[in-house]
């Protein structure tokens, strides 16, 4: 194994070397209206019922609309989605249709009101599990109740931010399942 000689660096630039998952365009509706926001804040908070935690900043247009119908859709896009995924974060659903304007399409979900992006691989429609955070933390907890992934690519090429403009993809799968303990997996 490779050692490596490391440097301090300011406390805020951690965020590049931790960032959990990939970026994700989360869909809301409310009243009416859609709305979709880009989001690299996110972790898995359990297993069984599947839980999300999700950042969202409540200066976020999203934020509100989110908060109220406490439903969103978590779609995961693939890499050669990038420039959409960086249009999409870069203007607000205030005033902005961002399904028309980035030829997004936008598909029925199965049990909450949020649409699914029909171009992204995977959609998880959520529910809030836990609102107790958002408040003080800007932090919703959801339960995936429903899940929709395509069968291919088995491993697709996902985009994962790491600030200031930079994104790593993420795609070739390395196995060493037959390393872990059954109740491990």
């Amino acid at each position: 194994m490779k050692t490596y000689t490391k440097r301090s660096v300011s406390p805020e630039t951690v965020r590049r070397h931790l960032e959990p998952g990939p970026i994700v365009l989360v869909t809301s509706s409310w009243r009416g209206k859609t709305n979709i926001m880009t989001m690299g804040w996110h972790m898995m908070m359990g297993f069984e019922p599947a839980l999300v935690g999700t950042y969202i900043w409540d200066q976020n247009h999203s934020f509100g609309m989110i908060r109220k119908a406490k439903a969103c859709a978590i779609n995961i896009p693939t890499a050669d989605m990038i420039d959409t995924v960086v249009g999409v974060g870069n203007c607000s659903g205030a005033d902005t249709d961002k399904f028309e304007k980035f030829g997004l399409t936008a598909r029925k979900p199965a049990k909450v009101t949020a649409p699914l992006i029909a171009e992204c691989y995977a959609s998880f429609e959520c529910k809030l599990f836990d609102g107790g955070m958002i408040d003080d933390y800007s932090l919703f907890v959801w339960e995936v109740v429903a899940a929709h992934v395509s069968p291919t690519p088995k491993n697709p090429h996902t985009a994962h931010y790491r600030g200031d403009g930079e994104f790593v993809l993420a795609g070739e799968a390395i196995s060493r399942k037959s390393m872990f303990a059954p109740e491990m997996l």
